[in-house]
Parts: C-alpha cells; sequence; structure tokens
C-alpha cells in the first residue's frame, strides 16, 4: 500500500495529507474542536488551560482563512471543547469547562463581538462539551459525570434568558438502546458523553468516548426517540474515539487537529484529502489514527496513522 506522509503520520492511498496550521508556543496551543463558516476556519486551542476553568486562564480561538492564514483571535476564560457555527445565526458558539464549572461564549465574527453566558448547577454533576444545533433547538453533551452509574442526563437540551443557559434532559444516560451489531436491547451507562454531530438522515450521534461506543439518537428530544449504541473496533479491538465526521460531498477536504503534536506538544491541524470523497461517509478520530468507520458494524479502517493525539474533526466541502 502507498503512502503519502508529514514526518511520521502517514496517509494510505488514496488520501494525501499535509499541515494546515500550527500551533504557536507562547501563544496558543493544543488545537481541539474545528468549525467552519462560510470561507474560514475556527480552531479552538486549549492552552494546557485547566478543564475545570479553575486555574483562571483562557482559551484562544483562531480564525483562518482556507491556506491557513490567521485572520484574527478571540480569547475565552476558561478550557475551550465545544466550538459550533449556529448555522440560523452564522455565530461561533465556543463551550468551556467541559469537567466543571462550564461557560458559554458566543461570538459575531462579522462585528467581532462575543458575549459570555453562565449556567446553574449541572444535574449531572460535570461539566457540558459539545454542541449541535437542529432548526431552533440547540444540545449540549453531559460531559464528566460525577456518578457511576449514571441515571443522570448525557444530553440536555439549551434555552437562554439573558446571559444564563437553562438546560432540560434530552437523553439519560441510562436509557434502553437497541445494541446495532447484535439487534437487542441494552441498559446504557454513558460515563463519558463527548462529540456529536448530526448525521446526514438528521440523527444525532453522541461520542461516549471512555466507554468505547457511539450512540444514536433518532428524534432526540421528541415523543417518539429511539435509541442505538455501536460499539467501536480498531484492528479488532474495542477503541475510543472523539470526533466523529461525515464527508458533505465528492469533493473536499477532513481536517484534523493533532493536539499533542510538534516536538513542543503545540499542536497541528493536518488538511487530508482525496479526489473523490463518498458523500456520508463517516471518519473518526481514534487515539492515534482517522479512519473510516462502518456504521453497521462499527469497524474502524486506518485513512492516516502515526498522529500523537487527534481530537477534533471537519469536513469542508469545495
Amino acid at each position: 500500500m502507498a503512502f503519502t506522509a508529514v514526518g511520521q503520520v502517514k496517509a494510505s492511498t488514496p488520501y494525501t495529507i499535509s499541515v494546515f496550521a500550527t500551533g504557536v508556543a507562547g501563544s496558543y496551543t493544543k488545537p481541539d474542536s474545528i468549525a467552519v463558516l462560510g470561507g474560514n476556519i475556527f480552531v479552538g486551542y486549549g492552552n494546557n488551560v485547566s478543564t475545570t476553568g479553575s486555574d483562571g486562564k483562557s482559551s484562544t480561538i483562531v480564525e483562518y482563512n482556507r491556506n491557513g492564514d490567521v485572520v484574527t483571535t478571540y480569547s475565552v476564560l476558561g478550557h475551550n471543547d465545544g466550538l459550533r457555527v449556529n448555522p440560523k445565526t452564522k455565530q461561533l458558539w465556543a463551550m468551556q469547562n467541559e469537567d466543571a464549572n462550564p461557560n458559554l461564549v458566543i461570538i459575531d465574527p462579522v462585528k467581532g463581538t462575543q458575549t459570555l453566558y453562565t449556567f446553574g448547577p449541572t444535574p449531572h454533576g460535570g461539566g457540558y462539551d459539545d454542541i449541535a444545533f437542529r432548526g431552533n433547538d440547540v444540545f449540549f453533551s453531559a460531559s464528566n459525570p460525577s456518578n457511576n452509574p449514571n441515571f443522570g442526563p448525557a444530553v440536555v437540551k439549551a434555552t437562554i434568558s439573558g446571559t444564563t443557559v437553562s438546560v432540560t434532559e434530552a437523553l439519560n444516560a441510562s436509557a434502553t438502546a437497541t445494541n446495532i451489531p447484535t439487534d437487542t436491547p441494552i441498559t446504557l451507562n454513558l460515563q463519558d458523553p463527548d462529540s456529536m454531530i448530526f448525521d446526514p438522515f438528521g440523527d444525532l450521534v453522541l461520542d461516549s468516548q471512555a466507554d468505547g461506543e457511539l450512540i444514536i439518537v433518532h428524534h432526540v428530544g421528541y415523543d417518539d426517540q429511539s435509541v442505538y449504541r455501536l460499539p467501536l473496533r480498531l484492528s479488532g479491538a474495542s477503541t475510543q474515539v472523539d470526533d466523529t465526521i461525515f464527508a458533505a460531498s465528492a469533493h473536499g477536504v477532513i481536517l484534523v487537529s493533532d493536539r499533542d503534536a510538534n516536538s513542543d506538544g503545540s499542536g497541528i491541524v493536518y488538511a487530508v484529502s482525496k479526489d473523490i470523497f463518498s458523500p456520508g461517509t463517516a471518519y473518526t478520530a481514534t487515539p492515534a489514527s482517522v479512519g473510516a468507520l462502518n456504521f453497521d458494524t462499527g469497524v474502524i479502517t486506518n485513512v492516516v496513522t502515526g498522529m500523537v493525539s487527534p481530537h477534533g474533526m471537519a469536513f469542508i466541502p469545495q
């Protein structure tokens, strides 16, 4: 099998890999979440800030053009993890402190303004991580639960009043689900709700990272909601993953943040491309690689290997 490579990072044919952007030691480091708005890309740099915000330090959101040139930067108090563009308002939502004491910052990229929103006590005892939009609805993953077994929410639906965010449960962490490979019922115990995305069919896909599984929620938040569990496997063994994305067109590029890459650990954002993608194909970030994911079996086939710690991903149509 032929490869293209950047250092130790290799992409298998027909994929190619290049560097889109890098962290800058002493300025912004540890890239994670990636969001796309029009022709520009936003990357959240965690800067080694405490995931509970207890050190009082700030993360950096860097806006790039499609050439990887820096357009502007934003500073947000706390550890940034979730980063999404609201498709209706074209504003950037940045979630901080996934382990405790969460806050939300909404950035208007046109005006260059940002507004801070706060939460009350979290019903699951942790923080909030990723963000997903459906029409006027917005959902957060309820990360770092404080109880095992976890009977709290794994996904919440959010509403904003003034500068306060209120939440209601959308998915319970102990919900009954259908296990996809065996088509049998199973009771969940989600200990690590993390990344989320709506798939091309409108179902919410939630990564319960430490549990090594994806949770697919059909009609999330509605009376006829149904839940499915997909255990994940790589090279014959159970594996954790972080972001999962879907190819949105035949032509485009996958961006993936390798959080701890570079000799100084400042991180690299890679661009993975191929001549033609199969629209709807799922790709996911494993602990050291990016792979194509089979949603029938949960089996991941590597397309990029040799990474240090891949996390955030995004697909950019061209």
